[in-house]
């Protein structure tokens, strides 16, 4: 709010899109600077959508994919503290349970957000960025919705 106030008041251009991370187990920027962002028209692009990979469900029960960003750099613990990991299983098993791929729906769920212009992906392989484009093309029904929201009263923001 400051940045924009400044902005105003000099007559400098203002801000027109934030960074912050965003995805199905750190939804922790809607409590607050989502409404700011949104009624200021100050998009959010939002980066780590897939939580550094833990949301396609390749880490699943123990699985250390090789070549993947946990093998060669071992810092994404945040993922794997707390409610983390069954929030995560919670979401992967969703999107089998709705017949969705839990990379595609994760993004998915992202980018219809009213408050994000787009997102930010990290593939690291052609069919990684084949499987996040066609995201794009998901349509995420009620049910799915719902299923959401429920998994995140039972794991409200676990991986911040």
């Amino acid at each position: 709010m400051t940045f924009l106030k400044l902005a105003e008041l000099h007559g400098l251009p203002r801000p027109v899109s934030i960074q912050n991370a965003f995805n199905l187990v750190n939804r922790s920027y809607e409590i607050g600077l989502s409404e700011i962002t949104y009624e200021e028209q100050v998009s959010l692009l939002a980066y780590s959508p897939l939580g550094q990979g833990y949301l396609t469900g390749k880490y699943e029960n123990g699985a250390l994919p090789p070549h993947s960003r946990k093998t060669l750099f071992n810092r994404l613990g945040r993922y794997e503290k707390g409610n983390g990991p069954r929030a995560i299983s919670a979401y992967v098993a969703l999107a089998k349970k709705h017949g969705l791929d839990p990379s595609q729906m994760a993004i998915s769920y992202a980018v219809t957000r009213p408050f994000v212009t787009s997102v930010i992906i990290g593939a690291t392989t052609m069919e990684q960025l084949k499987t996040d484009i066609d995201a794009a093309g998901i349509t995420l029904d009620e049910a799915v919705l719902e299923d959401i929201d429920q998994i995140h009263l039972d794991y409200p923001n676990p991986c911040p």
